[in-house]
């Protein structure tokens, strides 16, 4: 017997006695499902440069090649996030895209416009006070939703980097009435069975405001339209010490937790490998998670069991189907640490008042080495 899986058979063993279900856990683990994106795959980087790595992937088909390697080494990660149009077909054919995915072991997943790079959004997609380039950005999100009808995906990830760089550049009311007159002309055209999951983020590209900066924003948004609007948590778009894990308990209770977009940083918007800078964090991110799926309470147990999980990431400095191997296994570990939770002493501790057993009962959870 290898040295590891005598290790996890002893571990299997004390949890059992510790009254675990392990091989409930066991298929949770294998039912996670983590979504890889296209063009982490790719060259990518800062804007200061993006470093090329001998490999990487450079067309569609050899991204697909490459989540498809990552699937097959994990296990949980069995669609592709793609950005259109960085991942448009050059004949257009997105049905042949769909079958070459699927021939290599994967399905196409979230569909993410890009309405960031075109000169015309300069001041803006959605939010541009130029109607015809609002709706440029709006035919081509529209665009997306019938790809999204080709590719089977029933995801559309939308996020906006619009916004403002001076006080008085534009009217802040009326950039966001702009969302609210065409969000709901997108919403009509979702396929069935599909949802708009609405990102945020504080800042970047734009620095004095920014149109849809916060999970409120985002939540208020999607409430105006209808329940196949969820909010899109990417951890790596909020302030300094903010607790990202409060925000996604209220989002799971409200019924509005769509998804996330994965990464880690330490400063900003870093898009660093999942996990690798603040572990815990991500810990108690699925903690929060974990505890809906694993409860009673609706509509916090449904949205749990339906949430997107996606890594948004930019592997810059290092190879590309490591670092998302990387990324897949550090959700893993996270996530079975918080299936491990002893949820019945846990809320003893908490309804007794006994402030320091609760804290103690959960990060002797995350202390176990369950690699």
């Amino acid at each position: 017997m290898n040295t590891s899986r005598a290790a996890y058979e002893v571990l299997a063993e004390e949890l059992t006695a510790q009254g675990v279900d392990v091989p409930a856990v066991e298929a949770a683990l294998k039912r996670q499902h983590i979504e890889t994106p296209s063009w982490g795959y790719a060259n990518s980087g800062t804007r200061f440069k993006a470093f090329a790595w001998e490999g990487a992937a450079v067309t569609t088909r050899q991204k697909l090649d490459d989540a498809a390697m990552v699937h097959r080494l994990t296990g949980i990660a069995p669609t592709v996030a793609i950005h259109i149009p960085w991942d448009k077909p050059e004949d257009g054919d997105y049905r042949a895209m769909r079958q070459y995915a699927e021939a290599q072991g994967v399905r196409l997943g979230a569909v993410n416009p890009n309405l960031f790079q075109d000169d015309a959004y300069r001041l803006g997609s959605l939010g541009n006070p130029d109607a015809g380039v609002r709706e440029q950005a709006l035919d081509h999100i529209l665009e997306c939703c019938e790809i999204m009808a080709v590719t089977g995906s029933d995801s559309l990830s939308l996020w906006f980097a619009d916004g403002t760089n001076f006080a008085g550049q534009d009217s802040l009311r009326e950039r966001k009435r702009r969302y609210e007159a065409t969000l709901p002309i997108v919403y009509q055209h979702l396929p069935p069975g599909s949802r708009m999951l609405l990102e945020y983020k504080l800042f970047e590209p734009y620095f004095y405001s920014t149109d849809i900066p916060d999970w409120g924003t985002s939540y208020a948004l999607c409430l105006k339209l209808g329940p196949q609007a969820q909010v899109l948590v990417d951890l790596g778009h909020h302030a300094q010490g903010v607790n990202i894990e409060q925000i996604v308990a209220f989002l799971l209770d409200e019924g509005r937790l769509g998804g996330f977009h994965f990464n880690n940083r330490k400063y900003a918007d870093d898009d660093l490998i999942v996990g690798s800078v603040n572990p815990y964090e991500l810990f108690l991110i699925y903690n929060e998670l974990a505890g809906a799926e694993l409860g009673d309470d609706e509509p916090a147990r449904s949205t749990a069991r339906q949430v997107a999980y996606m890594i948004d990431q930019s592997h810059n400095i290092e190879g590309k189907v490591a670092a998302m191997i990387y990324s897949v296994l550090n959700c893993q570990e996270a996530y079975a640490r918080a299936l491990l939770v002893p949820r019945a002493r846990l809320a003893e501790a908490q309804a007794a008042g006994e402030v320091l057993e609760a804290h103690r009962i959960l990060t002797d959870t995350f202390r176990i080495d369950v690699r």
